[in-house]
């Protein structure tokens, strides 16, 4: 065998390797380079096979009459970008007369097989661009997420997408968010890394968690406010509605309306404030829902529709005082209670894991985006953290979090302990938590004294 033919031999097997082992690494160094040579070399067989071609326009027919040229064939859309990125490529494509942006997204799963990519999207960019996303390999198999992704204030990367893009969840565009899923299917994974996302940034994180507080009592030093127990949830309800209002009375006093104030300079909200006036937001989380709506006497009974009537008003009021809403848990219907929808009615965001039953698809779906029903039951049961979220547009993606252990989730609250706010408010629901221990070690140990 010559040296040429080892080393092609090598070359092969290592890409046989790297594309079982690390099929991240086979895309960037061989993959990425095959699948645009496919692309380049098979767009227009695919497209006319696929259906995407238009037939010659009135005008090139007779041209071609006129000329005594040969009947022009039909026409692709028009590639106008193809970028390699590290999950796949994304093919930009202009759009012939005629076509829709229905044809390519109904034909995605045909282009998938044709062009040898593991997944295909589609959306509109604006009237006539297509853009087609195309992942070279099971992005959701173990997720990595990029080093550097787009951070900015109530705006946090918590998962990513099947088209190997970030899925971010941006408080003031969908301030409040509802998370389904039932047990060991990844929510107690995608709230961490919610409260990862948010610890380093300026922003009071409120938690209610019925279960004794097994899940977020670990990460209280970074907490402003926590509560066990539905009666003292009730309280911190209560306390929160009040400071909604007091902080409504402080846009009031600094809106300052008259005929010379620009309609940029009137507040309507936290973010119209100065930066020095403005009150810090806070991202009311709260885990099983379940537990605050049950209830088995009387005395209970008033309890629940007190939380309840809490939840809604701050659902319905605490975007533009700052306070918006992450509620978890594994059903979420009418069977909780009267003011159960009213409630899931104001929660924009949905993101639904593992589900037992069509019902609880429903529950999350249903009333936006009702494709994503049978998308999320079909999550299999070997793959915990993968979801299916959407939002009142209608659209929605399947997604899944980078695991974080909860000594992870810890170590990052403890180091960003020191941005807790204190909120007067919420301060007698402020969680006691020992000091850090030092990190300090002793340069000589002393030997123990002995009798």
């Amino acid at each position: 065998m010559t040296a040429f033919t080892v080393a092609l031999v090598l070359v092969v097997a290592a890409a046989g390797l790297l594309r079982w082992r690390r099929p991240a690494w086979y895309w960037l160094t061989f993959g990425v380079t095959l699948a645009a040579l496919r692309v380049a070399f098979r767009y227009a067989s695919v497209m006319d096979a696929c259906g995407l071609t238009v037939p010659p326009s009135r005008w090139r027919l007779a041209l071609a009459r006129v000329a005594n040229r040969p009947v022009p064939e039909s026409r692709a859309p028009r590639i106008l970008r193809l970028r390699p990125t590290r999950t796949g490529l994304v093919l930009r494509l202009k759009l012939r007369p005629g076509q829709d942006a229905f044809d390519v997204s109904a034909a995605t799963d045909r282009l998938r097989h044709s062009f040898g990519m593991y997944g295909v999207t589609s959306r509109e960019l604006r009237s006539g661009v297509v853009e087609l996303r195309m992942t070279g390999y099971d992005v959701l198999q173990r997720v990595q997420m990029p080093a550097q992704v787009d951070r900015a204030p109530m705006r946090i990367p918590v998962a990513l997408r099947e088209d190997g893009a970030i899925h971010y969840r941006d408080y003031r565009t969908v301030p409040h968010g509802l998370t389904l899923g039932a047990t060991e299917s990844g929510k107690s994974v995608y709230q961490r890394n919610l409260v990862a996302g948010l610890a380093a940034q300026n922003v009071a994180l409120v938690g209610i968690d019925c279960k004794q507080g097994v899940e977020l009592f670990p990460l209280a030093r970074r907490f402003s406010a926590l509560a066990d127990n539905p009666d003292t949830a009730l309280e911190l309800l209560d306390a929160l509605v009040t400071h909604m209002q007091d902080v409504y009375q402080l846009i009031r006093a600094q809106q300052r309306i008259s005929v010379n104030v620009p309609d940029a300079e009137i507040a309507a909200d936290i973010w119209d404030l100065p930066a020095d006036m403005r009150p810090v937001p806070v991202v009311v989380l709260v885990d099983e829902v379940a537990e605050l709506a049950l209830f088995a006497t009387k005395d209970e009974e008033k309890r629940r529709d007190r939380i309840i009537t809490a939840l809604v008003r701050l659902a319905q009021l605490g975007r533009a005082s700052g306070i918006y809403l992450e509620i978890c848990g594994q059903r979420f219907g009418s069977e909780l209670g009267k003011g159960i929808t009213m409630l899931r009615a104001q929660l924009t965001g949905r993101t639904a894991h593992r589900v037992n039953d069509e019902a609880s698809a429903n529950m999350a779906f249903g009333d936006i985006a009702p494709d994503a029903v049978l998308a999320a039951i079909q999550i299999p049961t070997e793959t915990p953290g993968i979801a299916v979220t959407g939002d009142s547009s209608g659209g929605w993606a399947r997604i899944r979090a980078p695991h974080t252990s909860l000594r992870q989730a810890v170590n990052i609250c403890n180091k960003h302990a020191d941005r807790t706010p204190d909120l007067p408010a919420l301060e007698p629901f402020r969680p006691a938590v020992a000091p850090l221990p030092s990190a300090r070690v002793p340069l000589s140990k002393t030997a123990p004294a002995t009798a």
